[in-house]
């Protein structure tokens, strides 16, 4: 099946597995290529020069094309770009929009850029800027995430920019991604249903967690912002407890990644800017990898953060990447033989937006 997306970066399949951090490392992403999708590796999570060892971990075994993402607030985002550049990866992906400077350097290169958008206005403005497609996310989505559902949003700005647009938020089978070929994207992006895979880094006893997950909640008790995780117990204490837990993962995050306290407090005024959060929030958004790491590394469901899209109240089992793809894939073919105008819809699927 190719579209614009399988056209842009090389792959196969028109499925992209985002980069989620302390999940998306180079097992994963590289699994997800080698099976034909686009694999992504999580960088937001890492030091640069952990980044560039998964880099070529993932160019050690498989050579189909992956991207990284990355902060495009951090501090050494540049530096970062460069790595990717002198590497040779196909795709950049960003959170958050990367500056127009950022883009000019990635696109003089020969980078895909991709940014991550949530609302119409930020597509149009990473469009403007040169970005070489988006991937839309809606509120069912997983992580930080907005308002408004995907079904509402894809369209708004597959009309509003003349780039290729990938849909997230709710996607994790073949049948959603026809229904995003049918809104005008050229592929789907998927985390929860990447994370709940047999090549995913994630210890066994949190991914059983997941699956018998039946709620997930939106809350801004995390880092300030809307934040979509699975509803646990320790989730609800965090509005308790906010300010003493902030300082003491403040202390454990300051530990484990070496930064002073002035550090952390300059990383908190940037994030602090433009949002109205409380300091409490604001040291919450500086250390909220220590929450990530304690479930999606160390495993401590009852201490940690686990970041997931709606998705996961219908997902019960761990394929592999490539039973994954495939399967989709499958689905995808299956759903468009029993339309009607199976035929038209295949045409418009091949030459995308």
């Amino acid at each position: 099946m190719r579209t614009a997306l399988t056209s842009l970066v090389g792959c196969r399949h028109p499925i992209v597995q985002t980069g989620m951090g302390y999940v998306a490392g180079a097992r994963l992403a590289a699994a997800t290529s080698a099976a034909g999708g686009l694999g992504v590796i999580g960088s937001a999570t890492m030091s640069v020069s952990e980044m560039t060892a998964a880099i070529r971990r993932v160019k050690e075994r498989t050579d189909a094309p992956f991207g990284v993402n990355l902060r495009a607030d951090a501090d050494d985002a540049a530096a970062r770009i460069e790595v990717l550049i002198r590497e040779g990866v196909r795709v950049a992906s960003f959170a958050l929009a990367p500056r127009r400077e950022l883009i000019a350097r990635l696109k003089d290169a020969g980078v895909v850029t991709i940014p991550s958008v949530g609302a119409r206005r930020h597509a149009e403005k990473v469009a403007a800027w040169g970005a070489d497609a988006v991937i839309v996310q809606g509120g069912e989505g997983g992580g930080h995430t907005g308002p408004v559902a995907t079904t509402l949003l894809l369209p708004q700005v597959v009309d509003a920019v003349d780039i290729p647009v990938i849909a997230a938020g709710g996607f994790f089978d073949g049948r959603g991604l026809v229904a995003a070929l049918a809104y005008g994207a050229c592929g789907i992006a998927m985390g929860t249903r990447f994370l709940l895979t047999a090549d995913s880094p994630v210890p066994d006893e949190v991914k059983r967690f997941y699956l018998a997950a039946r709620e997930t909640v939106v809350t801004r008790d995390v880092d300030g912002v809307p934040h979509r995780v699975l509803s646990t117990p320790f989730v609800a204490s965090l509005e308790r407890s906010r300010l003493v837990r902030a300082v003491v993962n403040g202390a454990r995050f300051k530990r484990l990644s070496g930064l002073s306290w002035r550090s952390m407090l300059r990383e908190g005024r940037r994030m602090r800017r433009g949002r109205e959060l409380t300091w409490a929030q604001v040291l919450q958004a500086a250390n909220t990898p220590v929450l990530l790491r304690a479930a999606m590394v160390e495993g401590r469901v009852d201490l940690g953060v686990m970041a997931s899209g709606q998705v996961v109240t219908v997902i019960d089992d761990l394929p592999s990447c490539r039973e994954l793809v495939e399967r989709v894939m499958a689905e995808a073919e299956a759903t468009l033989a029993r339309l009607p105008a199976s035929a038209s819809v295949r045409d418009e699927a091949a030459t995308g937006r």
